[in-house]
């Protein structure tokens, strides 16, 4: 069992990311219709939102907010989103993975090569750091949802490959395809999760030290302030002692 990064996705800039939740449920909404809107509208037919529901509902979107973005995909006056990824180095060679839904794909292409230009990376082709992730589901609990022993009998029942626990909570990997069908499984055995989605899993992590956090996270800042961008992924793990120093 390896034990998750609590730094891994960043999670030590939740106080930013709360207070810029209009951001948040702006780019959550726009997932919700256009999953709406490729599939049915309806959660229980439409995997993708199924999952883009949840995310919302895991950061506390409202209910009614949720529901105009799932009725904005049936006007026929929405613009059509393409979804890009893109693929690149930020400073010291860390590997970054850059999800966006773009109506403009010139604009968001032009943004995220200007955002890591001035972050001293730059922006690859597709697939030059792609191979150093695996795309799996992750289904995330918290610590109450049992101790990791427990919580690893549950996922390989369920079917998944995988489990990462720390006191922070557990995390449950499993393949692509299979994860509406272990979130369901785990959700009977474990209660409901925090978040159910699927990721680019870094194979390895790189410890960075303070100056190039800071420019890493420079970037990440700049890419998760353009409207365009969906997710950001990396490869880098911050030390605790890297990350008080980043938040004093």
């Amino acid at each position: 069992m390896a034990g998750h990064s609590k730094w891994a996705n960043i999670q030590h800039r939740k106080g930013k990311q709360d207070k810029a939740r209009s951001k948040v449920f702006s780019k959550l909404a726009k997932e919700i219709t256009v999953a709406a809107k490729m599939g049915m509208p309806d959660v229980d037919m439409n995997p993708r939102l199924r999952l883009a529901v949840k995310a919302a509902k895991a950061v506390s979107m409202p209910k009614d907010v949720i529901d105009r973005a799932i009725k904005k995909s049936q006007l026929g006056d929405e613009a059509d989103y393409a979804e890009i990824r893109y693929e690149g180095y930020g400073v010291n060679g860390i590997a970054m993975i850059v999800e966006t839904l773009t109506d403009n794909v010139n604009r968001t292409a032009s943004n995220v090569r200007s955002y890591f230009a001035k972050c001293g990376g730059n922006l690859g082709t597709s697939g030059s750091v792609a191979f150093m992730f695996d795309r799996v589901g992750e289904v995330t609990y918290p610590v109450t949802a049992g101790d990791a022993d427990t919580v690893m009998m549950a996922a390989l029942e369920a079917g998944a490959d995988d489990v990462e626990s720390d006191d922070e909570g557990h995390w449950i990997y499993c393949p692509v395809e299979a994860l509406g069908e272990v979130s369901d499984a785990l959700e009977k055995a474990l209660g409901e999760s925090t978040e159910s989605k699927l990721i680019w899993k870094p194979q390895s992590r790189t410890e960075v030290d303070l100056e190039t956090a800071q420019k890493l996270m420079r970037l990440i800042d700049m890419l998760e302030e353009d409207d365009d961008v969906q997710t950001v992924t990396h490869n880098f793990d911050i030390p605790e002692d890297v990350a008080a120093q980043l938040d004093a």
